[in-house]
């Protein structure tokens, strides 16, 4: 293998141990060792590693991230340029060339500790462009499917979730072994058309978790999707796909499905906006189910008003239903929170309450019955729809998903049956507790959790933003997430949940509070 070129400012030799520092950097990069690459940062929380998807600070994130990143691959370094600093210290930039195709440069800042080693204080890191990333998207095109060139959503791209039938195209619900099998579908999901028709081109098709059953946004099979706003953190599922192709700006329009916060969850960690319609408005034909008695298909934006835009031309034919100007909040939903969400939302109240907005509290049903409900409920369904194929495909899931299925496949009939009263009977209390009036509540728990957040950190957050999330699951309301709070781990949604049919009210009334927010 060729040797480097090294250029040194000023023709003077380089620092001694520094040279064989990088290049041991790069080995060690090469061979995914992460013990090495962890030594080969400084310590502390000033430690900076960034790239296109933006800045990592403190030496253990950057230790987190590199540990659900996986390895680069091979390559090697063509040139290294060295500007030294001090004795102590040096400015280094090296080209290297992928195996796979192109060339990266990193650009580090070196520093010579006490114990002699170098190690990166700051690194900014330029890899090759990907001509397609497969954790974002399964499939693209320049568009995959164009749309109608007149119409209120002409000029806009949309990432459709793949759980949604595309003429021509398989629906592989985020399993490879599952789109192996799948066949071609004759024919665009009506949710599909409608976009199309209004004038929006189907840029391509993107990721899901396995089965949609999931809000984490993790998949082995294809990668975890970059969370657009909080770099080195979670995306959010199962609507991940879409969700990071619009936070990234590839795409202005994510199309994809909520059943038990799909698509509010990933809109509240990567800072969008995102809508839950009203169960049944929008068509379920030519989409993959999970739980039929609460699946929904709605879309993620960037902006309130490409929001409102869509929601007006996909709901058309729908009532629209204005709620009262009557806001509300639970104190119980804010306990289920992480304390710098609570805070979050408590200070977002004061500042409505300040400027004139009326909000009353109100109570709900105890959130742990919530959650129990539903996910009983949920999983006794997610097995009818997808139970046999798992269990004809040992193997095919993630340890998470295929643990929800078992979990799923020994639901009884009797305990169903038992759910299913409680779902009825906490669904009234709700609605009797509601009224026509607006819930506002955080659309998560916490922020985004960091990619190496343990699975037990994981399911505490999921079980916890399931728990709030199951009151417009189990009402059928339709809820709205925009990204109006601000935690120093990232983004989290406002919730609007409010009467069935309000969709176009809510997204007004989004806008409104967004102003009414603005710093």
């Amino acid at each position: 293998m060729p040797e480097p070129i090294i250029h040194v400012a000023g023709a003077a030799p380089a620092p001694a141990g520094l040279v064989d520092a990088v290049l041991g950097y790069e080995a060690a990069l090469i061979a995914d060792d992460l013990d090495a690459l962890a030594d080969f940062f400084e310590p502390g929380p000033d430690t900076v590693r960034a790239d296109r998807s933006g800045v990592l600070a403190g030496h253990d994130r950057i230790t987190g991230f590199r540990g659900r990143r996986g390895g680069i691959g091979a390559r090697r370094v063509v040139e290294m340029r060295i500007h030294p600093v001090d004795l102590h210290s040096a400015h280094v930039v090296t080209v290297n060339a992928p195996a796979a195709g192109g060339r990266g440069a990193v650009s580090q800042l070196w520093r010579r500790a006490a114990d002699g080693a170098w190690r990166v204080a700051a690194a900014h890191v330029s890899a090759p462009a990907p001509a397609l990333d497969r954790s974002i998207w399964r499939e693209i095109g320049s568009p995959l499917v164009p749309g109608s060139p007149d119409g209120p959503l002409a000029g806009h791209t949309v990432a459709v979730k793949d759980l949604f039938a595309v003429e021509g195209r398989r629906i592989g619900v985020g399993v490879k072994a599952f789109l192996a099998e799948a066949p071609v579908q004759h024919a665009n999901a009506p949710a599909v058309q409608a976009l199309l028709d209004a004038g929006a081109d189907v840029l391509g098709i993107a990721q899901t978790d396995q089965f949609a059953y999931s809000v984490a946004g993790l998949n082995p099979d294809y990668g975890t999707p970059p969370n657009g706003a909080v770099p080195g953190a979670i995306p959010g599922g199962s609507s991940s796909g879409p969700a990071s192709a619009v936070a990234l700006g590839h795409a202005t329009i994510g199309l994809g499905s909520d059943t038990a916060g799909s698509i509010r969850v990933p809109a509240s960690y990567q800072g969008l906006w995102g809508l839950r319609p009203t169960h049944g408005a929008v068509s379920l034909e030519g989409v993959h189910p999970l739980a039929p008695r609460y699946d929904t298909a709605g879309w993620l934006t960037r902006d309130g008003g490409t929001m409102r835009t869509v929601a007006e031309a996909c709901l058309v034919g729908r009532p629209a239903v204005a709620p009262a100007t009557r806001l509300v909040a639970a104190p119980a939903v804010g306990m289920a929170c992480a304390p710098e969400v609570r805070a979050a939302f408590h200070a977002a109240l004061e500042r409505l309450v300040e400027g004139g907005r009326e909000i009353s509290p109100v109570d709900v049903p105890d959130l742990g019955e919530l959650l129990m409900a539903f996910r009983v409920t949920q999983s006794a369904e997610a097995w009818r729809s997808d139970g046999d194929w798992v269990a004809s495909h040992p193997g095919a899931l993630a340890p998470d998903v295929q643990a929800r299925f078992d979990w799923a496949r020994d639901v009884t009939p009797e305990r169903e049956q038992d759910a299913l009263a409680d779902v009825t009977r906490l669904a009234i209390a709700i609605e009797e507790s509601l009224g026509d009036s607006v819930l506002l509540l955080p659309s998560a728990a916490s922020a985004a959790p960091s990619l190496d957040a343990d699975e037990s950190t994981l399911e505490s957050r999921r079980q916890a933003t399931l728990s709030m999330t199951a009151i417009a699951g189990l009402t059928g309301r339709p809820g709205l997430s925009v990204p109006l709070l601000h935690t120093p781990g990232g983004p989290v949604g406002l919730c609007l949940v409010g009467p069935k049919d309000s969709e176009r009210a809510l997204v007004a009334l989004g806008l409104a509070l967004e102003r009414e927010l603005a710093p």
